[in-house]
Formats: structure tokens, C-alpha cells, sequence
């Protein structure tokens, strides 16, 4: 058994063009064998016009990334030196070529550091906002709100009129409802980037021992709370 075979989960199998079962995978899944197993790196190639929109490089990038390789996919490789699969390498293509409208180079990285790390985004799990002071301090009575004096009043106390401040603590929400959205914003944009890898490499059929299966991480976890 070859690394590869151990390596990659077990899922259902679906022959190769080579009569070999594939491996199926899920889109996240197999970006994690991409970059954490098989340590692929992105090949970003420069923008022509630093000032043009860039629309991705597409399939046609994949397949010139697939001649480069020049090698036969044989599946029964151990990973020695700089060797990586080559459908890792097509992986690692199709990922680079994210378009503008996506993310483009920005959200590759992302996709490709979180894969490496075994990681989701953090869209803050559990995390409710509370009204809390903006500033405490502790001294030896415990921790106390700092308070801030926004002006004076008369009152009678003890048939005596006396002058006292008047005093306001200053709140803010922790964490602020904006964070929580900014990072289920970030999930989301992580999830649709990695359905369009699943969908680039299903339509292009160019992996050889790996099959990109439908499944997905949950679109919104955040909901199922």
C-alpha cells in the first residue's frame, strides 16, 4: 500500500481512467491533503496590469500547471524530497486561480493556510454580546467600572444642601455585535470560495486518483447553534 493510499481517508472508490478505484473526498478534505499532506505550494503567477481586474486563471492555468509537471500519476510513490502528487498539484492550481469576485490571490492564501493548519474559519462560536464597562479597575475592595463625572447637583442630605457628582459608567458591547458578523462574513466567503474549487475540479476531470465528492462544510453553523 502506497502512502497516498494510506494517507487519504476512506470513502466510497470509483475507478480510475487507469482501472484503479479513486479515492472521494470532500472539497475540504481534499484541500487538507493538498497542503497539509502533500505540502503543495501555490504558484501565483504575476498580474500582468497590476490596475486590471483579474478574472482568475481558470482551468486552462490548471492544465498549463498539469504539462509543467511532466510526469506519469502512478499513485504508488512515497513523497521523497520536493515530490508532490500531482493531483495535489492540480488542486493547488485550481485554488490559485480564484477569481477577483471570490477573493482572488487573498483569499487563496486563506484557503491554502487554513488547509495546512487543519482549520476552519473562526466565525466566533458561542459568542453573544454583553453590555460591560469600557474601562475597570481592581484595587483591594475587587474589580470596580471606572466612572466618569459629567457634572454637579444640589440635594439636601440631612437638612444640610450639599453639592455631588454626577457620575456616568461608560459601557460598550463585548464582543461587538460587528465582530461576530465580520467573522461569519469571513466563513462565508471561505465556504463559497472552497464550492468553487469543488466545482472547477469536477468539471475539469483532471485528477486521476482522487475524486472530489459533493459535501461541504455547513453554510452557515452559526444557525444550527
Amino acid at each position: 500500500m502506497s502512502k497516498f493510499d494510506r494517507r487519504l481517508p476512506r470513502m466510497r472508490a470509483q475507478p480510475s481512467a487507469g482501472g484503479k478505484p479513486k479515492r472521494a473526498l470532500g472539497v475540504q478534505a481534499a484541500l487538507e491533503w493538498t497542503f497539509r499532506v502533500e505540502k503543495a505550494q501555490l504558484e501565483l503567477p504575476p498580474r500582468q496590469d497590476a490596475e486590471e481586474e483579474s478574472r482568475g486563471f481558470g482551468l486552462e492555468y490548471v492544465l498549463m500547471q498539469r504539462g509543467v509537471l511532466g510526469c506519469k500519476v502512478d499513485g504508488g510513490q512515497y513523497k521523497m524530497g520536493s515530490y508532490t502528487h500531482p493531483d495535489a498539484e492540480v488542486i493547488a492550481a485550481t485554488v490559485a486561480g480564484l477569481p477577483d469576485s471570490l477573493g482572488g490571490i487573498r483569499m487563496a492564501l486563506r484557503v491554502a493556510e487554513l488547509a495546512r493548519a487543519g482549520m476552519t474559519p473562526d466565525w466566533m462560536p458561542g459568542a453573544v454580546p454583553r453590555c460591560v464597562p469600557r474601562e475597570t479597575r481592581e484595587n483591594q475592595h475587587g474589580v470596580r467600572a471606572v466612572t466618569q463625572v459629567i457634572g454637579t447637583e444640589r440635594v439636601l442630605s440631612r437638612g444640610k444642601w450639599r453639592t455631588i457628582d454626577v457620575l456616568i459608567c461608560p459601557v460598550t458591547w463585548r464582543p461587538h455585535p460587528e465582530q461576530i458578523t465580520a467573522a461569519q462574513r469571513g466563513y462565508q466567503d471561505w465556504w463559497e470560495a472552497l464550492g468553487w474549487v469543488r466545482d472547477g475540479l469536477v468539471t475539469g476531470g483532471m485528477l486521476r486518483e482522487v475524486e472530489v465528492a459533493g459535501v461541504m462544510p455547513q453554510v452557515q453553523p452559526w444557525k444550527s447553534e
